[in-house]
């Protein structure tokens, strides 16, 4: 069933019951933290999280395992989409305004600069890289990239010079342009199934990512950056941290801004699935987790949206690494 989301958000929402499955391993990182440091944090203070000196390029190991996709026990109630994932990295926060702007200042992520054929693959997925053919659905040049960030005054995050807002999600982000920061960052988007696994605390199946015990349907403002259509802004990332973190200590995985997947639209998910991703499947791209002015159903682990890969709106991503 598809209903219309929100009208400031202008998404697609799939209310549909699922389920899937990860596993992840760790070089590149000591213990549960990538050690590589990224481009995008590159003589970049550490602004992030609570107390705002936490490094906004930290990137955690996701153990895999296998679950199953968009099923939480309680309004999700089909388990006949179990999916199995290698050990990976998710970033701790969602891209920064700061980080996004080195970005920019570099004069990547236009028809200029584009991501290399088959950049931001993940290495599992075969054809999951850059597609050239997708060059022209990118900013002209980096004055163009500036201006798309500004998509509408009342809720973007993104200003033409550095200011309160460089801890703050980057929002406005379309499909490829989160998918271009990501490559360019040493990393990739997250499957959707890796995605989901993440905010669901793999096995134990979390109706919200801070869910304890999963089934948990407790939600307020002290966990997740949400009002209901009453917030006037985005928050600087990390600000729910560590009580609104998932379970392997990502922040943000509900509210805030949602965040681009690597998949594309499917009316069922596919199977088998170990390591997988919708790399066709029609116009639309899916995203996950939930904005700052959404109601709590939208937050929900469980929960699927959709959308055109060239909207500008409240998105944001977040990057996924492989050992």
């Amino acid at each position: 069933m598809i209903s219309l989301a929100r009208p400031c958000l202008g998404v697609v929402l799939f209310g549909l019951l699922l389920s899937a499955g990860c596993k992840c391993g760790k070089s590149g990182g000591h213990g549960g933290t990538w050690d590589r440091k990224t481009p995008s944090c590159q003589g970049l203070a550490a602004t992030c999280g609570p107390s705002g000196n936490d490094d906004c390029c930290k990137s955690l190991l996701v153990p895999g395992g296998t679950f199953y996709r968009s099923y939480d026990g309680v309004d999700y109630l089909e388990k006949s989409y179990p999916a199995t994932v290698s050990d990976f990295y998710l970033d701790k926060y969602e891209v920064t305004v700061g980080r996004f702007r080195t970005f920019v200042t570099a004069g990547m992520g236009t028809q200029q600069s584009p991501p290399a054929e088959g950049a931001g693959a993940h290495p599992r997925i075969a054809g999951s890289g850059w597609n050239p053919a997708w060059n022209t659905n990118l900013a002209a040049d980096a004055a163009a990239l500036n201006t798309a960030q500004k998509c509408f005054a009342a809720y973007q995050s993104w200003t033409d010079a550095p200011g309160s807002n460089e801890s703050k999600p980057v929002n406005c982000l379309n499909w490829y342009t989160a998918f271009a920061f990501c490559a360019w960052d040493g990393g990739r988007l997250a499957t959707e199934a890796e995605w989901n696994y993440a905010a669901s605390g793999g096995s134990e199946q979390r109706y919200y990512p801070w869910s304890s015990p999963p089934n948990s349907k407790t939600i307020d403002d002290s966990y997740a950056v949400y009002c209901g259509g009453t917030c006037k802004s985005l928050l600087k990332v990390g600000s729910k941290s560590p009580k609104g973190d998932g379970k392997w200590g990502q922040s943000d995985l509900g509210g805030n801004a949602w965040e681009w997947t690597l998949d594309g639209n499917s009316a069922t998910f596919p199977m088998p699935c170990h390591d997988c991703s919708v790399l066709t499947g029609g116009p639309l791209r899916n995203f996950r987790s939930g904005a700052f002015d959404d109601i709590p159903a939208t937050l929900r682990s469980a929960t699927r949206h959709v959308y055109h890969p060239d909207y500008h709106g409240i998105v944001g991503a977040r990057c996924a690494r492989t050992p």
